[in-house]
């Protein structure tokens, strides 16, 4: 590039035509190799392939906000529910064992 003699010099034109045009580059600027063609690979995806098998391995429960300060964690959470099955089991333990001894 030349600097424009007819200006402060804050502005530049091309020297040749081919400056002026943007040239296309074969590089790849992502990074992949040239044999991964994303055009090919996306071409053929189908959305939500996996979503039943993911969701089957999945349990979301969305928390109230009281329930939610309570418990800052998801391990805070289970010890808390395993808690209240282990309550369970022994509160109809005895209930089963009153009702035998009537």
């Amino acid at each position: 590039m030349v600097l424009d003699p007819d200006h402060t010099g804050d502005e530049l034109r091309p020297e040749t035509k081919d400056e002026l045009m943007k040239k296309r580059s074969d590089k790849r600027n992502d990074g992949s190799r040239p044999e991964y063609d994303l055009g090919q690979l996306l071409k053929g995806g189908v959305r939500g392939k996996y979503a039943k098998r993911y969701h089957a391995g999945t349990n979301l429960v969305l928390l109230d906000p009281d329930i939610r300060k309570a418990f800052r964690s998801e391990k805070a959470v289970n010890e808390a529910l395993r808690l209240v099955l282990q309550l369970r089991r022994v509160g109809t333990a005895k209930r089963a064992a009153s009702e035998r001894g009537r």
